[in-house]
C-alpha cells in the first residue's frame, strides 16, 4: 500500500546540495508534497526549492536562523493541517541518496508507526562522542538502545506525529522526538538504508557544530520543547 506522504526538509543555506535532494525525493511513490522549512537562509535555498516544485515556509527571518527544531516545528505544523497518512523528515544534504527514503516509508504500518533510518557513518565524520552519549542517555532512561539516535531521516504515521507534545529545540529535535514517542508507548523501528550526507569532519567548524549539538541534546533530555 502506498501512503500519501508529505516530506519536511529543514534547511539553512543548503543551496548547493538541495537541488539533487529534491530531485531524488520526486521519485518516491506517494509523496504528494515537499515542504522546505527555510531557517533564515542567506543563499538561494528558497528560490531553488520553488524551482523544484517544493513549498517554502519561512521558519526564521533571513540571516537569523532559529535552529533545526523550530524549522521542523514550522514545517510539521503545515503538514498536520493537510492531514497526510504519513510525514517524512529528511535532511537537505542527502543528495541522490534521498530517493532511498522510500524504504523508510515502506516500513510503516499499524504495528510500526515510526521508522528511523540507520545508515553507515560518514567516512570523514567526527569521533561519534555526541551520538554515543545520546545513545547511552536514552538507553538509561528508557531501556531502548538505538543504533542511530541522532538520525534526522524519519517517517511517521500521522497518529504518531499527533502523539508528540512538540519538537525539541535545535539539534536536540531527534533525541527529544525519540524520548517523547517512547513516553507515548510508541517504539520507533530502525531501518538500515544506504544514505549519504555531508560530514561535519574533524575540523574546528565540525567540532563547534558538535558542541552546539551536544548542548541542544542536553536541553532535549531535560524536557525542553517547542509546543505545537
Amino acid at each position: 500500500m502506498t501512503l500519501s506522504t508529505i516530506a519536511i526538509i529543514p534547511a539553512h543555506d543548503e543551496a548547493e546540495r538541495l537541488p539533487e535532494t529534491l530531485a531524488a525525493l520526486s521519485n518516491i511513490p506517494g509523496l504528494i508534497r515537499v515542504i522546505v522549512a527555510d531557517d533564515g537562509s542567506r543563499d538561494a535555498t528558497a528560490e531553488i526549492s520553488h524551482a523544484h516544485g517544493a513549498e517554502v515556509v519561512e521558519a526564521a527571518p533571513r540571516g537569523q536562523p532559529s535552529g533545526k527544531g523550530n524549522a521542523l516545528l514550522v514545517g510539521l505544523t503545515v503538514a498536520r493541517c493537510l492531514a497526510p497518512e504519513a510525514v517524512l523528515l529528511a535532511d537537505a544534504d542527502l543528495g541522490a541518496s534521498a530517493s532511498k527514503l522510500a524504504g523508510l516509508i515502506g516500513a510503516l504500518d499499524e504495528r510500526n508507526p515510526v521508522a528511523i533510518a540507520a545508515f553507515p557513518p560518514a567516512k570523514y565524520g567526527g569521533f561519534g562522542l555526541v551520538k554515543t552519549l545520546t545513545r547511552r542517555a536514552i538507553a538509561r532512561r528508557t531501556g531502548h538502545d538505538f543504533t542511530e539516535p541522532l538520525s534526522g531521516q524519519r517517517a511517521l504515521l500521522l497518529p504518531a506525529l499527533e502523539a508528540l507534545p512538540g519538537i525539541a529545540p535545535g539539534f536536540g529535535a531527534e533525541a527529544g522526538m525519540t524520548l517523547d514517542l517512547l513516553a507515548a508507548g510508541i517504539e520507533p523501528r530502525e531501518v538500515s538504508i544506504p544514505l549519504t550526507h555531508r560530514p561535519t569532519g574533524k575540523t574546528l567548524a565540525g567540532f563547534a557544530h558538535r558542541a552546539r549539538q551536544g548542548r541542544d541534546i542536553v536541553q532535549a533530555l531535560r524536557g525542553d520543547r517547542h509546543p505545537w
